[in-house]
């Protein structure tokens, strides 16, 4: 229901507020209970009073798409209520056309106020020489009100200005994230294979095996760039992710001896679960090629079901770098952290071992 209502125009879905308001204005018992600025003597309803009320009123339903419009029509009509002293609720609409335009004005946001206080001095002055008894301290009072109203949709905008840069650069640190897992990983399988041929142009067939690795890696690659691209794109809604045996067996043609056990099967509703899995496992191979080339690695999977366990240790921390950002690894652990699991990396007499538990 909610998200049929989302998908309605915003003058369509503003338009019952204006209505019930127009309503509320008409019912009997609440006639003379709305804003009586200037405290005139009240006059019975007749046919401009209708008139005032549907101007007052039905502007609101385009107080999102024509805030602006909306309340300059609302502002004259509220000023004719007061002067003609209908007092009607529908008086009410002001204040909430004042914020709304505070909220969803996009251009000339300074000159409102300006133009509504100019506009301001001459309806008082008005309701004065009718007779008006309210004297300058409530009509000083009641501008101070029109003010908070604006200040308060003023506020909501610039909330939601940064509460939108928050999530933007939130947006940017996971697409950041995902370039990093997916392009530093075959990048550097890439390099150590490139390097490793260079030692074999003696032995034909074991370079053309590093080579058609070396390739082969490239469209990998290639693949998974295409991936994250469809996981920017709006329609899409699930994380790019390949198969933890393939991962393994791209990382031994890279030269690094892996040990894989997987146990138990994915449970279908793991979905993020298996995504951040795979990229614990992406992770820990890259390092495990730029500072341990050679070095055994042992990769453990178990899927529970709560939960998936993942284990990776690599013997030795030595061997040649071939650069490093220490991206990776902090942005496995907020993946995790996210998914409210458990993450750590640490050194051990032995090695490394990264280590994740993330539920299911």
């Amino acid at each position: 229901m909610i998200a049929q209502l989302k998908r309605l125009d915003v003058t369509v879905r503003d338009l019952p507020l204006a209505l019930a308001l127009a309503v509320a204005s008409a019912v009997p018992s609440l006639r003379n209970q709305g804003t009586q600025l200037g405290d005139l003597p009240t006059r019975p309803f007749d046919l401009l009073a209708v008139a005032v009320i549907v101007l007052e009123c039905l502007p609101l339903a385009g107080r999102r798409r024509w805030p602006a419009t909306s309340l300059i029509v609302v502002a004259a009509a509220f000023a004719v209520d007061q002067l003609r002293g209908y007092h009607t609720v529908a008086g009410t609409a002001l204040p909430l056309a004042l914020m709304s335009t505070g909220v969803y004005l996009e251009h000339h946001r300074r000159l409102i106020p300006v133009l509504l206080s100019a506009a301001y001095v001459p309806l008082a002055l008005a309701l004065d020489r009718r007779g008006s008894t309210e004297g300058p301290a409530g009509f000083i009072t009641f501008y101070l009100l029109l003010a908070v109203a604006w200040g308060v949709g003023v506020w909501v905008r610039q909330y939601r200005v940064a509460e939108a840069e928050r999530t933007r650069n939130a947006e940017r640190t996971r697409i950041a994230r995902e370039l990093h897992d997916v392009v530093t990983h075959h990048v550097t399988a890439m390099v150590v294979q490139a390097e490793a041929a260079r030692y074999l142009t003696a032995a034909p067939d074991r370079l053309d095996q590093t080579l058609t690795a070396v390739a082969d890696t490239g469209r990998r690659a290639i693949s998974d760039l295409r991936h994250l691209l469809d996981l920017l794109n709006p329609d899409h809604t699930t994380e790019p992710r390949g198969e933890l045996r393939d991962l393994i067996e791209q990382t031994r043609q890279a030269g690094q001896p892996v040990e894989f056990v997987e146990e138990g099967n994915p449970a279908e509703s793991a979905g993020s679960a298996e995504a951040t899995a795979y990229r614990v496992v992406q992770e820990a191979l890259t390092n495990a090629l730029k500072y341990a080339h050679g070095r055994p690695t042992a990769v453990h999977v178990r899927h529970e079901e709560r939960e998936i366990v993942v284990e990776i240790s690599t013997d030795g921390t030595s061997g040649r770098s071939v650069g490093g950002s220490g991206r990776g690894l902090a942005g496995l652990r907020e993946r995790v952290d996210m998914l409210g699991g458990e993450f750590s990396a640490r050194h051990i007499k032995t090695g490394f071992v990264v280590t994740a538990r993330i539920p299911a």
